[in-house]
């Protein structure tokens, strides 16, 4: 028997793939499905079937395009709704994979369809539950990403309350868990870094798993927060692409075109496109197209652009350096962005060696900043673009904390005559920040090199620091 997690940080995902005497299956698949292909062929194996836990929200699956390349069957937990031809398993219902087998644990809470699947080994042991998004290492599947019209998040939770007690928390404590996420998903609040776990450990560390809770302190404790981090806008356009099934990757990649600097500036003019340059941010600052937005392909850059760009059929350009092209195309296609109508050929280099107009974003260091916050006796209109968890953690005096996320609601916040100063945690997210605000016309910006990282180690007065695992 053999288990391997395939875990892709940018999305903190994790997909699995299982096999046993010649035979494999694929626990929800990314949308580039040649991976899979190709572990199932060194090792020799046939994939038998494709499992869905339930229809996510924050990727857009392969399920689809790998079945038609395997001719192996998706299966869905009880009451999933697909467009295309799926096994809907029935809750209990059991499918043999060599000589392991694999039970579907209907377990609604998180989204109704949502299934774990509890892996059977060869001597009738249960080995190991692949958890999807019902239980994570810490935490569990927020329950505000597939609400109908007849279920209140608070209906949900209880679901999920009642999944949990009565289908999870019955195995034996031995029993590994295999969730969907980690940490950094937008599919829960607190996960932990670690990808898997024992369920035993889970039930004396994860507060939502306590022997003792009562259904309305799930309810309370599981809602508390939610609507501080709400869900990216794309996740319900994901959910939709996820049941009727999604364009094979190959066509995505091979519809964005290679255009030439007047190509990309016709393009930009006469479509709408929004320019996203894909570089790192020390580089952006220094010089870019002007109006392009600055969200690194070496950060979570698909989670941001579909958390920043509300309209999933946007048309895009691309500016990247020449061998993440593919990179970045592949990432938008996770989440479902795919009308990238052309990249500019040779990246912003060629931009600059044509003599058109560049911009730029003025930076300081975090002990520049010190000093100017100093001289200012700390009347300074100073930004914070991190999550309101990592504010209300620490933060500079006087500061006023207005999430990346919420920054196009939040505008007006912005001074338009005084310096706004600019910072993250690191410098990704308000490089991004800066990014959309200079193109909205805001010139009186400067960004905070290093993010509060580096500001927290001057004397600047901050807030005292709260551990954030108290603030769930």
């Amino acid at each position: 028997m053999v288990i391997e997690q395939i875990y892709t940080g940018c999305l903190a995902q994790g997909a699995y793939y299982i096999e046993s005497e010649g035979e494999s299956v694929i626990i929800d698949p990314l949308r580039e499905v040649q991976p899979y292909l190709d572990k199932a062929e060194r090792q020799g194996s046939k994939i038998k079937y494709i499992f869905e836990t339930h229809f996510h929200a924050d990727f857009v699956s392969g399920h689809v395009e790998l079945s038609k390349k395997t001719d192996a069957p998706i299966v869905f937990g009880p009451t999933a709704k697909p467009s295309f031809e799926a096994i809907i398993a029935t809750d209990g219902q059991v499918l043999e994979v060599g000589k392991i087998k694999i039970k579907v644990l209907h377990t609604p809470g998180h989204t109704m369809e949502s299934s774990c699947f509890l892996l059977i080994d060869e001597d009738g042991k249960d080995y190991a539950l692949f958890s999807g998004d019902t239980l994570f290492i810490g935490d569990v599947g927020r329950p505000d990403l597939a609400q109908k019209s007849d279920l209140t998040i608070y209906d949900l939770a209880g679901y999920l309350f009642d999944s949990l007690r009565n289908k999870v928390m019955t195995l034996a404590n031995d029993v590994l868990v295999y969730p969907a996420h980690g940490a950094g998903s937008a599919c829960g609040k607190n996960m932990s870094k670690e990808t898997y776990d024992t369920l035993g450990n889970q039930k004396m560390f994860n507060y939502a798993l306590r022997a003792n809770m009562t259904r309305e302190e799930f309810i309370k404790e599981v809602t508390d927060g939610l609507e501080l981090v709400p869900p990216p806008y794309y996740f319900p356009q994901n959910v939709m692409m996820n049941k009727s099934g999604a364009k094979d990757l190959s066509i995505i990649m091979n519809a964005a075109q290679p255009l030439s600097v007047d190509a990309f500036e016709a393009a930009a003019n006469e479509t709408g496109a929004l320019i996203i340059d894909t570089r790192k941010a020390d580089f952006f600052k220094e010089g870019f197209v002007p109006n392009s937005i600055n969200i690194g392909v070496s950060g979570d850059f698909a989670p941001w652009v579909g958390t920043l760009v509300t309209d999933i059929k946007q048309p895009l350009l691309l500016i990247v350096e020449d061998d993440n092209l593919n990179e970045a195309i592949t990432r938008l296609s996770r989440v479902g962005y795919d009308n990238i109508i052309g990249y500019l050929d040779g990246g912003f280099a060629t931009w600059q060696a044509s003599g058109k107009e560049t911009d730029t974003i003025q930076s300081i260091s975090a002990e520049e900043f010190a000093e100017k916050f100093k001289k200012a006796e700390g009347k300074l209109v100073v930004k914070d673009v991190r999550k309101p968890t990592e504010y209300m953690a620490e933060h500079i005096e006087e500061s006023m904390n207005i999430p990346l996320a919420n920054l196009s609601k939040n505008m007006v916040e912005f001074s338009k005559t005084d310096t706004n100063y600019i910072h993250c945690a690191g410098g990704y997210r308000s490089m991004i920040a800066c990014s959309i605000l200079k193109a909205r016309g805001f010139d009186n910006i400067v960004d905070i090199t290093g993010g509060f990282a580096q500001i927290a180690k001057t004397d600047i007065p901050k807030t005292d620091f709260v551990c954030q695992s108290k603030m769930k």
